[in-house]
């Protein structure tokens, strides 16, 4: 298995049974039944993807169909996926956490004639769409469903369509493979909708194809790609918790795994996740910015507890972190980081299983401050850089070419990157979508001259690495002209430990101000401590825990210029979270619903 593999491969499909059959009985999918760690080996997983996509034929589906996929991580979705591939039809992913009026935008606007949801407690989001546009004829159930009266769809369980002849329906599948290529479309994955009704973005074989070759290029080059032999505990290891419904994941989570003949193990959730990474002990993962600065929380609040000698190895650590990155080392980090090397790290690597070879964010910017701090625990992090509209990867931080925070590396193999004249980035080459799915007037703003304008505003450095200083769409322009970019100062704020998390606005205005969501761990210890009943909502009006947060906000302000300073800011309800629609699932902030729930409280701070 070479890199070479990723070229050849006319499809997805074409790769995945390659691998499936070199590696035979090798374990490929990991799932947790009945309290322990349960495989399914590569035949296996090939065999059932062949019965599935010949059951989805005989069902009288057809080549270009498109099939979606309601199911949170877990074996039976990566199947589906190849399976609705393999039958020649195209995967329409949708998120766990969508209503029925999410489902319905993406049933009407695929046409889709499928679905396969995984359990009852999903398809009562699902079935009142299928009924409500009557455009799916099918409905699947990887568990078995609770039908909804109305409706012209048919309820199938998913061991029936593992029933028939394995041998007959692979060679079906061979059939078809052999007919497919680079350019046939794959999936449409619907972006998450930050700043308005989701699009459908068209994904081809070759795009998805691309991005795993570059990702794998990356493994094999900086890190060693382990192809395991003939052992079956050493191939490279994932764990999959970020949504599969979400490219990122997709791509990272699955297609790279598959592509480099890993392993898949699925989370049990983001609660059981810490205990999940000990278990697994996963070789790379795939994270958002949110997970790592919750992480980053959690490891120094038990430093903290753990004494001076412990607090004071953190210290050092970071500060000698903080001095690389800046090329600011002294003589004396050196003997440091020897210590440091032979206490703290270990310690903090064990949590991650002990074998973490990197753990890439992705999905939003990631604050350089929590970069040095996990690089300075011992732990390769690396920043990734993309949108679903490339595949989704456009660059990465590679160790070879220098891992610097304040960028998101070097374009992977095969991408072309050029920066226009207003500073944006633009993207030309086979991971670039086809477009978007019945939206002609959207691909043309995007898409020009076979270039793919980002909207992401950035430059290249001397070691050809991008910065991104901003996202185009999101750019504050106050009242005197001058550019502030919000992602920057949200993220500073988010790192104090009274705040959890932030907007900040201030578009043709003469200053920012901030939406601010108090962290909880936090507000509770400031209850105790000041002799107050816990009621977030009733702390907010006390002039005492307002000054805190001012104070948090101030200690931010002396690291910001005069335009960035956050002058005024008021209090959000509740947490933006994915149930209220103020956050994506990829976990980044719906500016849009925030500025109209809160657009009377925001404006009001510019006034007396």
């Amino acid at each position: 298995m070479e890199l070479a593999d990723f070229d050849r491969s006319a499809s997805v499909v074409s790769l995945f049974l390659a691998r499936a059959d070199a590696l035979g009985e090798v374990p490929m999918l990991w799932a947790k039944r009945e309290g322990r760690w349960q495989a399914i080996t590569w035949a296996e997983a090939a065999r059932r993807v062949s019965l599935i996509a010949a059951s989805l034929r005989r069902l009288g589906l057809h080549a270009g169909d498109r099939v979606l996929i309601v199911s949170e991580n877990r074996p039976e979705w990566c199947l589906a996926d190849l399976a609705i591939m393999a039958a020649g039809c195209v995967t329409v992913p949708t998120y766990t956490t969508n209503t029925t009026r999410d489902h319905i935008h993406i049933l009407e606007n695929s046409g889709a004639r499928a679905a396969i949801v995984s359990n009852t407690k999903l398809g009562r989001a699902l079935l009142p769409g299928v009924v409500q546009t009557d455009l799916c004829r099918h409905v699947i159930g990887m568990e078995p469903l609770v039908p909804m009266q109305g409706g012209a769809y048919e309820t199938h369980l998913w061991d029936e369509l593992l029933a028939g002849d394995a041998a007959s329906a692979r060679a079906e599948v061979d059939r078809r493979v052999a007919g497919m290529r680079r350019e046939d479309l794959a999936c449409i994955i619907y972006t998450s909708g930050t700043g308005g009704a989701p699009r459908g973005v068209r994904q081809h074989h070759g795009m998805l194809l691309s991005n795993v070759a570059g990702a794998a290029q990356i493994i094999a080059e900086d890190f060693g790609w382990d192809k395991g032999g003939d052992s079956r505990d050493r191939r490279e290891i994932f764990l999959s918790f970020l949504p599969l419904s979400h490219a990122y994941e997709h791509t990272g989570g699955q297609l790279l795994p598959i592509g480099l003949g890993g392993q898949i193990y699925y989370a049990e959730g983001l609660e059981k996740l810490a205990a999940n990474i000990e278990e697994v002990r996963p070789t790379v993962m795939v994270v958002v910015p949110r997970l790592f600065e919750v992480l980053r929380t959690r490891i120094m609040k038990q430093i903290e507890k753990q004494g001076a000698v412990a607090n004071r190895l953190m210290e050092w650590a970071v500060g000698g972190g903080l001095r690389r990155e800046t090329g600011k080392r002294s003589l004396l980090d050196y003997p440091l980081d020897l210590v440091i090397e032979r206490t703290l790290r270990p310690k903090i690597r064990s949590r991650f299983g002990g074998r973490m070879k990197a753990m890439v964010s992705g999905g939003a910017p990631l604050n350089p401050e929590i970069g040095v701090f996990f690089q300075a625990m011992g732990l390769t992090l690396l920043q990734g850089y993309g949108q679903t509209e490339a595949g989704p990867i456009i660059s990465c931080n590679r160790p070879a070419a220098g891992v610097k925070f304040d960028t998101v590396g070097p374009p992977l193999r095969g991408v072309d990157l050029r920066i226009a004249e207003d500073g944006e980035i633009l993207v030309r080459g086979e991971l670039v979508m086809a477009g978007y799915w019945q939206n002609e007037a959207a691909t043309a703003n995007v898409l020009k001259g076979g270039w793919l304008h980002t909207g992401d505003i950035g430059y290249i450095d001397d070691r050809g690495r991008i910065a991104i200083t901003d996202r185009k769409k999101d750019m504050i322009v106050n009242d005197k002209g001058d550019n502030v970019s919000p992602q920057k100062v949200e993220s500073m704020l988010t790192l104090q430990p009274e705040i959890a998390q932030a907007m900040v606005s201030g578009d043709r205005r003469p200053y920012i101000v901030g939406l601010v969501v108090p962290d909880a761990d936090w507000a509770l210890e400031w209850a105790r401590e000041n002799g107050e009943h816990f009621d977030c909502p009733r702390l907010q009006d006390l002039p005492a825990f307002r000054a805190a947060i001012r104070s948090a906000i101030d200690r931010v302000n002396v690291d910001l210029s005069v335009i960035e300073k956050v002058r005024q800011f008021t209090f959000a309800d509740e947490p933006f979270s994915i149930e209220n629609e103020e956050m994506t699932p990829s976990l980044k902030i719906r500016r849009h619903k925030l500025k109209e729930r809160y657009a009377a409280r925001l404006d009001a701070l510019y006034r007396g």
